[in-house]
């Protein structure tokens, strides 16, 4: 018997969320790292393209830029924000419309300068401005777009509220991010 798949097979959700996400809409999930022990974890359209167990996260901020018409991921990265190196010039290559994904691991505000925290704001990032030593924050954005993004969460560094010893719970933010239609 030939078993066709019922063109009313229901969809599974992407990315560990709990519904399918409309067509032109693409599913992501982002969480933290877990003080400097767990990496990180952001996935895009179903796919896992940034954590600890793909061993391609590190320090800092971990960054996945995305084409925002196709879902195509053009680049990942960590950038170290202990040693700050370069980080501004990476950010100012990511072209307007692109969709940005951002998870912070260990520490994100050590070399963050307030052009850096601009970029994020440009991005639409309405928490950047407060993120301090070892907070833990998750952001989805578009580049160059300055409208505020729903997509974003901190969790602060708090020696009394922290779960882990100096260290606070992970944070994390998922849904459907809208995509840009080619016209």
């Amino acid at each position: 018997t030939l078993y066709t798949m019922n063109s009313t097979a229901k969809a599974a959700p992407k990315c560990r969320l709990s519904a399918v996400c409309p067509k032109d809409h693409f599913p992501f999930k982002i969480w933290s790292g877990a003080a400097n022990v767990v990496g990180p974890k952001i996935c895009f359209n179903g796919k896992n393209v940034m954590s600890h167990i793909l061993n391609n996260v590190g320090p800092g901020l971990n960054i996945v830029v995305v084409n925002d018409e196709t879902g195509v991921v053009e680049r990942f990265d960590y950038l170290n924000m202990i040693s700050g190196t370069d980080i501004l010039t990476y950010l100012e290559k990511i072209k307007p419309g692109m969709i940005v994904l951002v998870a912070s691991f260990d520490d994100a505000a050590t070399k963050m300068t307030d052009e850096i925290r601009q970029m994020f704001v440009d991005m639409g990032s309405t928490l950047i401005r407060s993120v301090k030593h070892r907070d833990n924050w998750v952001f989805a954005g578009r580049a160059g777009i300055k409208i505020k993004s729903i997509f974003e969460q901190v969790t602060e560094n708090d020696e009394i509220t922290n779960v882990f010893d100096g260290w606070p719970e992970m944070v994390q933010v998922g849904g459907c991010f809208p995509m840009t239609k080619s016209v």
